[in-house]
């Protein structure tokens, strides 16, 4: 294999052996702690524009099976791992991984000791990064140079609405970086969905007549999306059943007055222990963020605190007291798995089917 290199903007540098495409490339670096599940993981529109580093010593043996893709194109900017598999019995796959990485453009990096760099980025918190062929003055310059783009979401969701025909209850998707998972919960319920961007307006939705509102998850910073985004959530959640997961989760948090903090480093795995607070059982779920909710300033809001972390304690799940809207930091879609967490969405189409056909007096209003 022919050599490269990972080098990060405080100048470290991490010698190792190309796979994937023969392509320079930038971005902020986050790792996964996930044992498996890496081809969900690379195709998760929530990475957009980052470096994927795997903590888990091999990927690749599973191959490739498009009916594990979370989104149709992958939009990460690179792959680092300690090794890579080059032959799969997979009886499923249609590729390898090198040469899906390959297809899409997307460099990779493998011999690095990525258990080394895992506690490197938790004392340094999170980095730009660049997999270079040579790691002289001119690449950290570049480096150095290079701005993290702040429209992951407008870059990651859908520009047109689309639908995702059903019988069932008639549920929009406000696609912040939607992953398929969501789409393959709801449609266990047989909802009809539609799918619209992130910029949708109240009108447009109102002109749907929803029985329920999803807001998904998806990539970048909570505090920079429009305000039009969170006046329609405060109008609709009093009477449309709303489900915010991940990004959708922060933002509908946000919009209910609680306030973010954001991690030195991102949270990225799926091996989390999750508490439900009015059961006590615990879930583990797979997780990907950034930010989590400052506890202290849900005093001031009508917001429970229905999941915690029991690593960190963080809150990992809210629940509006008077109106039929909740969310989740976690992704309760099991791609990939643990599966344990899907019962959000029964709950959430329980809630729908309960308030289907009500009246939609207010939708008039608008």
């Amino acid at each position: 294999m022919t050599q490269r290199y990972l080098i990060l903007q405080d100048q470290s540098v991490y010698p190792g052996e190309a796979f994937g495409a023969p392509a320079t490339t930038f971005g902020e670096i986050v790792f996964n702690t996930a044992m498996s599940g890496y081809q969900e993981i690379i195709t998760n529109p929530i990475y957009h524009n980052q470096i994927l580093m795997f903590t888990t010593p091999t990927i690749g043996a599973a191959g490739i099976n498009h009916q594990a893709d979370e989104a149709i194109v992958p939009t990460i900017k690179g792959v680092v791992t300690r090794e890579i598999a080059d032959v799969s019995t997979n009886r499923l796959q249609r590729m390898s991984l090198d040469a899906f990485l390959k297809r899409h453009n997307i460099p990779g990096i493998a011999r690095i000791d990525t258990r080394a760099l895992a506690r490197h980025l938790r004392q340094t918190g999170t980095q730009k990064a660049s997999i270079v062929d040579v790691p002289d003055d001119h690449a950290f310059d570049q480096l150095k140079a290079m701005v993290l783009p702040t429209n992951q979401v407008a870059q990651a969701s859908t520009p047109k609405a689309y639908a995702n025909p059903g019988r069932g209850a008639n549920v929009i998707i406000i696609d912040l970086g939607l992953k398929n998972g969501i789409l393959r919960n709801l449609r266990d319920y047989d909802a009809n969905i539609t799918v619209l961007p992130h910029d949708t307006t109240l009108e447009q939705v109102v002109n749907l007549d929803p029985d329920g509102i999803v807001l998904s998850s998806g990539p970048g910073d909570p505090h920079i999306l429009n305000e039009q985004l969170l006046r329609l959530i405060r109008t609709v959640q009093s009477e449309i059943p709303l489900l915010g997961i991940g990004l959708g989760y922060e933002l509908f948090a946000l919009a209910n007055g609680a306030e973010l903090e954001e991690l030195t480093f991102e949270r990225h795995g799926m091996n989390h222990p999750i508490r439900e607070q009015i059961t006590g059982n615990i879930i583990f779920a797979n997780q990907g963020n950034g930010y989590v909710i400052n506890r202290a300033s849900l005093k001031e809001t009508a917001l429970m605190v229905t999941h915690v972390d029991l690593m960190d304690h963080s809150v990992q799940g809210v629940r509006h007291r008077d109106y039929p809207a909740f969310g989740v930091q976690f992704f309760p879609d099991a791609a990939p798995g643990p599966i344990e967490a899907t019962d959000i969405f029964a709950e959430y189409m329980e809630i729908v089917s309960a308030r289907r056909g009500g009246s939609r007096q207010w939708l008039n209003e608008y």
